[in-house]
């Protein structure tokens, strides 16, 4: 079970589908669900905040005070229709900082998908940054739709690596619970038996509904072949490794994990 989720809280209209997600499973978990919002403005370098001047930093801080207010009451009107309680921490510092400090303390991160047309949104990168650094399983809300439900059927993208390996054991907790979990090993090397049958087999132990399938795709990008396959399943969560390769070969050549996080479509747990 999660005992503690933390959530990411910002302002933004998306913000209201992630708390929604991160209310029910608080309440699906009996789990103590945390608020982080971080207050930003204290980032700005001395030198930068000398030049701006007292009454522009005032402002600015008034500003993202205004944007916690809004966050929360988004937050608690969510936790009211859930009846779930939640515990709301402002700290000032960056975002990426803060959740990985607070995030060592939780079960689960739960953050929001960058949407690339909202003003000032933050990088497409974000959510794998945090991956990398929290050493915590991160639950990535789409910035498109509702997800209250999420978890009932699952797609597990498995190649083995120790990333897969490790977001799958981060994700027991939902996937004992879910109606139906299909393992789904892309293009696998060949082999005596079965792609994925033997974490199949270990899942079926911890009394996961769960099946193997495979997939051979050689002219498709494994990001695409997974979101096609969710698409199929009717999946509402997809749990995969992150960045079972280096970030600047991804940045290069593409991957799995960027094509997954500026392309998805239903939450997807990741685990480093």
């Amino acid at each position: 079970m999660y005992k503690d989720i933390l959530v990411h809280a910002e302002e933004q209209p998306a913000g209201a589908a992630r708390f929604a997600a991160a209310c029910a499973l608080a309440r699906r978990h009996d789990a103590r669900l945390i608020a982080l919002f971080a207050l930003e403005f204290a980032e700005l370098p001395g030198y930068v905040a000398a030049q701006i001047g007292e009454e522009a930093l005032r402002r600015a801080r008034e500003a993202y005070l205004a944007h916690a207010a809004r966050a929360r009451a988004r937050l608690e009107a969510a936790a009211g229709r859930a009846d779930v309680h939640f515990e709301w921490r402002e700290a000032p510092g960056a975002a990426r900082d803060l959740l990985v400090e607070h995030g060592r303390y939780a079960d689960l991160i739960i953050i929001g998908q960058p949407d690339p047309e909202q003003d000032g949104a933050r990088p497409q990168g974000f959510p794998g940054e945090l991956a990398l650094a929290s050493g915590r399983p991160l639950l990535t809300i789409p910035y498109a739709g509702r997800h209250d439900d999420l978890g009932r059927r699952a797609l597990v993208a498995w190649n083995a690596s120790r990333e897969a390996t490790r977001a799958v054991h981060d994700a027991l907790p939902l996937l004992r619970a879910a109606e139906s979990v299909v393992v789904l090993a892309v293009d696998p090397p060949e082999q005596d038996h079965i792609p994925g049958a033997d974490i199949a087999a270990h899942l079926a132990h911890h009394g996961v509904h769960v099946e193997a399938r495979h997939s051979v795709a050689p002219d498709i990008e494994v990001g695409d072949e997974l979101l096609n396959m969710a698409s199929d399943l009717g999946s509402d969560l997809i749990v995969m490794g992150a960045y079972g390769r280096s970030r600047l070969r991804e940045a290069v050549f593409g991957g799995a994990t960027r094509h997954i996080l500026e392309h998805m479509t239903v939450p997807v747990l990741m685990a480093h």
